[in-house]
């Protein structure tokens, strides 16, 4: 977001009294932090103003000599009717008001109207316009299908469709000025997503990082605004947040969901109006820099037990990504195989070694319940032990050749898989059964399988021969 211009379209103030033009766009740009604002007082140039700059919002005085607001209205709705239009009249006339909203007016609002109101409507129609565009966009980019810049992606292995459906709605989002919420479990790479998104964003600004993990209401509000010196006891000097850190880059809020509720009520005002207040500071500062969350926790569960403001929670799921675990996406596991194997090697100045077969097959196995982010510590731990050229499956079986770590994620041990049979399987049934499931999960591979059964491999083969 470039500070020097907001928002990305741009806003006409059309009045035929250049000291209220004037008044108005300092109002907008001190009080708004609007600055794309282009002025004219002459009514017959505003449609030749319009067919040729990139203007959103129209701010349209309603009596002026030469054209009328009420006839320039009905000639931009009828030639550029993705425009939107304010009026602002010196009269207070309910005829009016009607007629220009059916002429098709966003809103309508008296120049003696206090400040504040106006300025209101005015950041209304922005978000409603930029709405518009990202929603268009969002069409657009899907139904085209592919990545414009598939190189921000970069910094995430995989090859899943459903992780590639994500990306281009990332990119269809990238710029939008509205938060973005990532969600997932601990260890998908979050991070990763946001700063991918940061990337493709356009923004000359840094991604600052916060993890709000821990923080309480006032060490939080200090971390993200800022304080003045002496704003409390020990603030010996004035110290920036992290929001003016991250001034026309990215703002990136790692564990949202463990904010307090006094921290939620800074955030959504912060979300609302776009400004904050450092600490010991009556003056309040613009927001320059785009907000994106991320949470591994469940914040429509949260907001429906009282945890999570239920307000909070509908702005921040304007643009919603959720990031799959691991286990859902098992065919990524050769490719962060090779991928971690390659980086741990260089970081440990190593040479690269080589995986036996039958290590995906095993790791397949597994649920992960920390998902790539265990899988990056297995893999490194595996290297830095290494010897030789074949890599050893021993660090791989301590975490998941052991049946009692692989929690699974749809049996339930406890549940009675013969409840509701008419017969029986007798003993060696069921054990034909179990040993064709685990074969036929483990790729063939009997070691494999005789992990997942908890038995030894030579007693997996005499079952296999006396089942023959």
């Amino acid at each position: 977001m470039n500070a020097s211009c907001y928002p990305d379209f741009g806003l006409l103030l059309v009045d035929d009294e250049p000291a209220w033009l004037r008044a108005l766009a300092l109002t907008l740009e001190r009080s708004a932090g609007v600055t794309n604002i282009q002025t004219c007082s002459d009514s017959r140039q505003v449609m030749s103003l319009l067919e040729s700059q990139k203007i959103g919002l129209v701010l349209l005085d309603l009596t002026m000599p030469h054209l009328s607001g009420e006839e320039l209205l009905a000639r931009i709705t009828e030639r550029f009717p993705d425009l939107m239009v304010i009026i602002i009249s010196g009269m207070n006339q309910v005829e009016n008001a009607v007629r220009c909203m059916k002429l098709g007016a966003f809103d309508y609002f008296v120049k003696t109207v206090e400040e504040d109101r106006l300025l209101g409507g005015v950041l209304r129609a922005i978000r409603m316009r930029e709405l518009q565009q990202e929603n268009r966009e969002m069409s657009s980019h899907l139904l085209r299908g592919g990545l414009r810049r598939p190189e921000a992606f970069n910094g995430i292995v995989t090859g899943d469709r459903t992780m590639l459906t994500i990306f281009a709605y990332i990119e269809a989002v990238a710029k939008s000025q509205q938060p973005l919420l990532i969600t997932g479990e601990s260890g998908v790479g979050k991070e990763l997503v946001a700063r991918a998104a940061h990337t493709l964003s356009g923004c000359r600004g840094p991604l600052v990082s916060v993890n709000v993990a821990g923080l309480d209401d006032t060490v939080f509000a200090d971390t993200l605004f800022g304080h003045l010196r002496g704003a409390y006891t020990g603030a010996d000097q004035l110290r920036r947040g992290m929001i003016e850190e991250a001034a026309d880059g990215t703002l990136f809020l790692d564990e949202i969901g463990d904010l307090s509720i006094p921290s939620q009520v800074k955030l959504l005002r912060l979300l609302q109006e776009g400004e904050y207040f450092p600490l010991g500071s009556d003056r309040p500062k613009r927001i320059k820099a785009r907000i994106i969350v991320a949470t591994h926790r469940d914040l429509s569960a949260r907001e429906q037990s009282g945890g999570f403001r239920r307000d909070l929670y509908f702005r921040l799921r304007t643009h919603h990504i959720h990031i799959p675990a691991l286990r859902e996406r098992k065919g990524d596991i050769p490719l962060l195989l090779d991928h971690f194997l390659m980086q741990a090697a260089q970081e440990l100045e190593k040479k690269k070694p080589t995986p036996p077969k039958e290590l995906s097959q095993l790791l397949a196995t597994y649920d992960f319940p920390g998902n790539i982010r265990e899988l990056r510590g297995v893999v490194y731990d595996a290297v830095s032990v290494h010897r030789g050229r074949i890599l050893s499956m021993e660090c791989f079986l301590k975490v998941a050749g052991r049946p009692e770590a692989r929690p699974s994620a749809t049996v339930t041990v406890a549940a009675n898989l013969f409840t509701g049979l008419h017969r029986l399987p007798t003993f060696g049934e069921a054990a034909e059964l179990l040993v064709a499931e685990a074969i036929s999960r483990a790729g063939g591979n009997q070691t494999i399988a005789a992990r997942l059964l908890g038995i030894s491999q030579p007693a997996l083969s005499k079952r296999l021969k006396l089942s023959r």
